[in-house]
């Protein structure tokens, strides 16, 4: 799983995971019962406290997109399902543009929530 923090973004390191984390669900890359890593390994890996991970798995718990067992991690949820190759197409091809654009996350959120 590729997840990156972005110390000039703006966002929480945690705000940045869940995104991330949420992003995989959504586009299909991350599918209903696929385990996430653990808290303490993705902290290491990522160079953050495990309580930003922590932090991260419970808002995707309270999304309904992850599901936590003591003894067994963090899955996702077997509720949680992709939105259509078309869609997850846009936001891709949005991204880039928006990234090339200089805008910021928000920035482009704001543009969506515009013209929603």
């Amino acid at each position: 799983m590729i997840i990156t923090i972005r110390r000039d973004s703006g966002e929480s390191p945690a705000e940045q995971v869940h995104d991330q984390i949420r992003g995989l669900i959504t586009t299909g890359r991350l599918l209903a019962g696929d385990r996430l890593p653990s808290v303490r390994q993705l902290a290491s890996d990522l160079s953050i406290a495990p309580g930003t991970v922590a932090k991260a798995y419970r808002l995707l718990e309270e999304d309904g997109l992850a599901t936590s067992r003591i003894g067994s991690g963090t899955r996702v949820s077997d509720t949680a399902s992709p939105v259509p190759g078309g869609i997850a197409d846009a936001a891709h091809a949005l991204a880039a543009i928006a990234r090339t654009e200089g805008l910021t996350l928000a920035d482009t959120q704001r543009v969506l929530r515009a013209i929603w």
